[in-house]
């Protein structure tokens, strides 16, 4: 990956007085998105910044132990409307993770009403919008903190990652990449990952508290799931699961805890496309999609859910039931088929 110099020229200009800036990421934000924002906004407050990191909704219970997340500001729980005020007073909007302020939803007016702030985009999916002065975009890179190490490492050099950033970003970088194990994984990666670890940050701790501070209640949904819930097409070359809002609430669902649900299907040898269906509070069904090699989900999701995202990795909205929901993804994946797509 290499970096544009005259746009990290552009960003240190940017930067190069006191500003008040204000970190965004998208809706249901996970790892990548919170140690890619909370790193950056410790990067900056040390360089004299006034900084806030705002997330539009809860983000997962178990990644509650981060470094610095206590100071994330949830504008679902906002009743202050400390949000709106800082967003407002803004001379800097940094949106991390996200290719479009749509994915703010709710936050999206009110960044509207900020129409003299700069806005930066860091992100790494695909198709961003035109709607930043200043886009650094990486469809190529396995995560957006691994986009931001680089950026701060041109921007700023090696010197400003001590153990709390090195953490944030080397949580973003894992959880993107399934700990290392996805094809968008490179050399440059895992030399990221060595300076990192260089700090002193504690890997097996880290590792722990992602991937092993789970509840009760979620190991017994996901068996639930996988033994009740998971249906194969296409003589088992293709898998879906679904979960209903009665369904979470009986096995007391947090936030967070369907996560990584959907790539399960994808263990078993034949499975080459995975969909998870979960309803959501506001009347719509989140999708999920996830597959291996050559399956493109980021078409599907565009072309059948009105979504997008990666290669491999995309997810979109459906406002129909559940049950026409799947309904709907049953006939796009025989459509898909039949095209020599999956």
């Amino acid at each position: 990956m290499k970096l544009d110099f005259e746009k990290i020229e552009a960003l240190k200009q940017l930067l190069s007085q006191p500003k008040k800036v204000v970190i965004l990421s998208h809706t249901n934000p996970d790892g990548d998105a919170i140690g890619s924002s909370l790193a950056i906004a410790e990067v900056l407050k040390a360089q004299g910044h006034t900084v806030h990191c705002i997330l539009p909704n809860r983000f997962p219970y178990y990644l509650k132990w981060m470094p610095c997340s206590d100071e994330l500001i949830i504008h679902a729980l906002d009743k202050l409307g400390v949000a709106q005020s800082v967003i407002e007073a803004a001379d800097v909007v940094i949106c991390a993770d996200m290719s479009s302020l749509s994915r703010l939803e709710a936050l999206t007016e009110i960044i509207a009403t900020n129409t003299t702030a700069k806005r930066v985009l860091i992100d790494h999916h695909l198709s961003p919008s035109d709607e930043f002065d200043l886009i650094f975009s990486f469809p190529e890179s396995s995560s957006t903190a691994y986009l931001v190490y680089e950026i701060l490492k041109a921007a700023y050099g090696t010197e400003v990652f001590n153990q709390t950033i090195a953490t944030l970003l080397y949580v973003g970088m894992i959880t993107d990449t399934g700990n290392f194990a996805f094809s968008t994984i490179n050399a440059e990666l895992f030399r990221a990952a060595a300076d990192l670890l260089e700090t002193g940050i504690d890997v097996p701790t880290i590792y722990n508290n992602v991937y092993n501070s789970f509840t009760e209640g979620r190991a017994r949904l996901f068996g639930y799931v996988i033994n009740r819930k998971m249906k194969t097409l296409l003589k088992g070359t293709v898998a879906y699961l679904s979960l209903t809002e009665e369904e979470m609430r009986r096995f007391w669902f947090q936030q967070g805890d369907s996560e990584g649900f959907v790539n399960y299907p994808l263990s078993i040898k034949k499975v080459k496309m995975s969909a998870m269906f979960s309803e959501q509070q506001g009347g719509f069904i989140r999708v999920s999609l996830r597959s291996h090699g050559k399956v493109d989900v980021n078409t599907f999701a565009r072309r059948y859910f009105n979504g997008g995202g990666h290669h491999n990795a995309a997810g979109g909205k459906s406002f129909m039931s559940m049950e026409d929901t799947i309904a709907h993804y049953i006939k796009a994946v025989e459509e898909y088929h039949n095209e020599g797509l999956v």
